[in-house]
């Protein structure tokens, strides 16, 4: 018997579409409007471990891995596991450090592009 937790270099939420029509927490969704120095909670089901000593992409999940290019540059700022009628969750807070478009490249691997000096 093991401990099943999963390692994610990225925040993948859902779009808050699914919040609106009842499926999701507000919290397991991006917010609709992301807005740079602003904390927001997140949820995740099952127990994840995030870095918190840096940048990483918030991104859009559409379920099965079906990922969306990094909508913000963010830093978790905490991440606890709980219980929930039996289930585990991942709950915490997160802060937008900068609001991303689609065409831009900021990330190169986990790193902002800014930080490579080669």
């Amino acid at each position: 018997m093991g401990i099943a937790v999963e390692f994610n270099p990225d925040l993948a939420l859902r779009d808050i579409s699914e919040h609106k029509a009842g499926r999701r927490r507000k919290e397991e969704c991006i917010p609709e409007n992301l807005e740079e120095g602003k904390i927001y909670d997140f949820l995740k089901k099952d127990q994840r471990n995030y870095w918190l000593r840096g940048e990483i992409p918030l991104i859009e999940t559409k379920g099965g891995e079906v990922l969306s290019r990094p909508r913000a540059s963010i830093i978790i700022l905490e991440a606890t596991h709980f219980l929930e009628s039996g289930e585990i969750w991942t709950r915490g807070k997160y802060r937008v450090i900068k609001v991303l478009d689609s065409k831009t490249i900021y990330f190169e691997y986990l790193d902002p592009i800014k930080k490579r000096d080669f």
